[in-house]
C-alpha cells in the first residue's frame, strides 16, 4: 500500500466491507509503537456535530446576524 503525497492510503475493499466501512463512514485511528489500527465509529454524532454542540452559546457578542455580516463585508 503506497502512501500519496497528501498522506492519504487507500482502505483495501474487502477490508472496508469486513468493517462495513462505506463512503462518509467515520473511523477512529490508534496506534500502538509501529501498529495502527482503524476502527469504525459506532453511529451517533458527527464530528462536526459534536463540535457545533460543544460551540453552542459560548459566544459574548450582542449582535446580530445582519450586524455581522455587515461587518464581513465591509459594509
Amino acid at each position: 500500500m503506497r502512501v500519496t503525497e497528501k498522506g492519504q492510503v487507500t482502505i483495501p475493499k474487502e477490508l472496508r466491507d469486513a468493517l462495513g466501512i462505506g463512503a462518509g463512514s467515520e473511523v477512529d485511528f490508534e496506534r500502538s509503537n509501529d501498529t495502527i489500527v482503524i476502527r469504525k465509529v459506532a453511529a451517533g454524532p458527527s464530528r462536526g456535530r459534536r463540535l457545533a454542540e460543544r460551540l453552542r452559546g459560548r459566544g459574548d457578542v450582542a449582535m446580530t446576524t445582519d450586524e455581522l455580516m455587515a461587518l464581513t463585508r465591509g459594509d
